[in-house]
């Protein structure tokens, strides 16, 4: 989806009307990074909501009931004292808040100023969903494979990205999302928001289900929508298997410097 700037309640809306579109059961549902908002950090500390009276959350929990779906839900901006986070909340099927992830890192280079207006999360966070674990990750944590190793390391079985990432930026974009499906043998949902932002930039809009070995299971390139498919864990197990890479791991990697005169 293409957000509007700032404006929340239009947001939600549109999220609404992109929910008419799930014809099918649907096990988890997952959002762009600050879909509430847009990518537009002036209003970052405007919108931003606390977590315990959260008219975003109450959003999301009445789409988890009504559908009954888990709910991965992008990101907004959460005020916690004087801070404030990009983060992305989790909810159950009942509409429970189960879980919270706050961007890692924090994108502020090329006029982004990101680190300007929130404050970088400290931790990893995987959830369990109906027995399947997810590890999160918001947009410029893409850069930082090690996070994405850390999740492997703890049993990921499907790793997520919401971003909100430049149209300028698409082969990194591709690259770097099935590489991290590829070297932690997980599947990778990374999506992000599409359209216009402001000031002749551009959302990337570039939609991918990704499995264990770096196919496109399915993809939206353009515009707003929905995209699903049903993910075997199974054959991604027995995968695994056979080739058990993240077993070759070495517990450190020194590196030797050589100066050859």
């Amino acid at each position: 989806m293409g957000s509007e700037l700032g404006d929340v309640e239009q947001n939600c809306d549109k999220v609404k009307v992109l929910c008419e579109h799930l014809t099918e059961p649907t096990d988890v549902l997952v959002l762009p990074e600050v879909w509430t908002v847009g990518w537009a950090c002036r209003y970052f500390r405007k919108t931003a909501q606390k977590i315990s009276n959260s008219s975003v959350i109450d959003f999301l929990s009445s789409i988890a009931r009504k559908y009954n779906t888990n709910i991965i839900g992008g990101s907004f901006i959460v005020k916690d004292g004087e801070d404030f986070y990009n983060t992305c909340p989790v909810l159950n099927r009942e509409g429970n808040l189960v879980a919270t992830y706050s961007k890692n890192h924090l994108y502020s280079y090329y006029g982004c100023d990101e680190d300007k207006y929130v404050t970088a999360g400290k931790d990893p966070v995987m959830v369990e969903l109906d027995g399947v674990k997810f590890g999160l990750t918001i947009c410029y944590d893409i850069r930082f494979p090690e996070i994405y190793r850390a999740y492997a390391k703890e049993g990921a079985d499907i790793l997520v990205n919401c971003a909100a990432w430049g149209a300028k930026k698409a082969v990194a974009w591709e690259m770097m999302t099935k590489s991290r499906a590829i070297e932690n043998q997980c599947y990778m949902l990374a999506l992000t928001q599409s359209g216009y932002i402001e000031d002749e930039q551009y959302n990337l809009g570039e939609s991918r289900i990704i499995d264990y070995k770096g196919d496109e299971v399915n993809s939206l390139m353009k515009g707003e929508g929905i995209i699903t498919s049903n993910l075997n864990l199974q054959e991604m197990y027995d995968f695994r298997a056979k080739s058990p890479i993240l077993g070759d791991i070495k517990s450190s990697y020194e590196v030797k410097t050589l100066c050859v005169k």
